[in-house]
């Protein structure tokens, strides 16, 4: 069994000729751009492309297959060089009487791609665009993506817009068939420590994935599968944990890193961090014009005191991507990259004496501090990202 680093959460930002799929997300995240980016710089052997179900994109795709520099795999994705392409969708639900959340869904092939797409015209206003919502309840889009050889993975279950936690539920299982599940995806502020404080979580699997919406940010999270091969077909049997395929390891920010980790006070603009429990209202000026943090909700709903001992489920590892290093801009991640060849490879293997050799002593210390899971930093909350602290 080979091991490879997957990150199943990627925006396209914009088609080749301008067209607009994720408005948020950065102009250059064309499907191309991100295939040759986690191949080439990030050293990331499968990702998973969210936004293939607009037609825009599906004619890209179309276009690079017939050039011969993308081919599709017998068992489901799409290669471009060493990197697999899991094609996937992000879509919103909305039950009667819940909040909002949103969905991953993955399908094998293109053609499955496509004929999901004709599906989603009949419930959608605007299939080329990106996390739109679907009106139809939620578990019949789960039954429908997996009688099409789908899977769904519920997006960043616990940040406080558009999450199944976060904003829909105080339950999975009051919007989804919880059997049906391929596994949910933590997001930026929560850890796996922290999600085993909920019960409901036990049976399925964790991903920890980027949600990128710039080129610079795909791998911020990721995960390690032991897989034979990159294919979709290997990667459900990984999150399923069956035939020796696993999740390995999950390599995600420290959750102070994340923008939603505590509680944040609109009114006052504080991040609380100074309570062990959930807050409803701001300890500093007693407003209610809060943004709840995510590990407040998780304290909230949770319904044991810790997750199970460790060795029920893979390492998780903090990691700090590249972009938080204090003093690593763009020449000199450049000069690591020269050397190394990816950022999988500046975090995972090269060692301190290399590093110091290419940037210095101090930034080498950095890195070497976040691949050991030591390095400080100072929490975030209220859309507002941690930061590591400079010694």
């Amino acid at each position: 069994m080979n091991r490879y680093y997957v990150d199943l959460h990627i925006h396209i930002g914009r088609t080749e000729k301008g067209s607009p799929v994720k408005i948020s997300a950065a102009r250059n995240l064309t499907f191309y751009n991100i295939a040759k980016e986690a191949a080439e710089r990030k050293g990331i052997e499968m990702i998973g492309i969210i936004d293939c179900q607009s037609p825009s994109v599906q004619e890209e795709i179309d276009f690079y297959l017939d050039k011969g520099e993308m081919t599709e795999l017998p068992g489901g994705g799409i290669r471009y060089h060493d990197t697999t392409v899991i094609l996937g969708s992000e879509i919103e639900v909305r039950d009667p009487g819940m909040g909002p959340a949103h969905l991953l869904v993955y399908l094998p092939t293109l053609d499955d791609m496509r004929r999901f797409t004709e599906w989603l015209r009949l419930h959608m206003k605007n299939v080329e665009l990106s996390s739109q919502r679907i009106y139809v309840p939620a578990r019949v889009l789960q039954q429908e993506v997996t009688a099409r050889g789908g899977i769904v993975i519920p997006a960043h279950i616990f940040t406080p817009h558009k999450s199944v936690y976060g904003s829909c539920s105080s339950r999975i299982s009051d919007l989804l068939d919880l059997e049906s599940l391929a596994a949910v995806e933590l997001g930026l502020s929560s850890d796996t420590e922290m999600a085993g404080t909920i019960s409901e979580l036990d049976s399925l699997s964790f991903v920890t994935n980027s949600d990128a919406h710039s080129l610079g940010k795909i791998g911020r999270e990721y995960n390690q599968m032991a897989m034979k091969e990159p294919s979709f077909e290997e990667l459900v049997r990984a999150l399923s944990g069956c035939e020796g395929r696993a999740i390995t390891a999950n390599y995600g920010l420290n959750p102070r890193l994340g923008k939603y980790h505590r509680t944040f006070c609109s009114q006052c603009d504080t991040i609380l961090d100074d309570r062990d429990s959930a807050v409803d209202r701001c300890t500093c000026c007693g407003s209610r014009k809060i943004v709840r943090g995510v590990l407040d909700r998780i304290m909230e709903i949770s319904d044991r005191e810790r997750a199970p001992e460790a060795g029920t489920r893979p390492p998780y590892f903090f990691q700090v991507p590249l972009e938080f290093i204090p003093g690593l801009g763009p020449s000199k991640l450049n000069q690591l990259l020269n050397r190394f060849g990816s950022e999988m490879n500046i975090l995972h293997q090269a060692t301190e004496e290399t590093l110091e050799a290419v940037v210095g002593g101090e930034i080498a210390r950095y890195i070497m501090q976040a691949r050991e899971g030591v390095l400080p930093v100072e929490v975030g909350g209220g859309g507002h990202y941690g930061k590591v602290v400079r010694s």
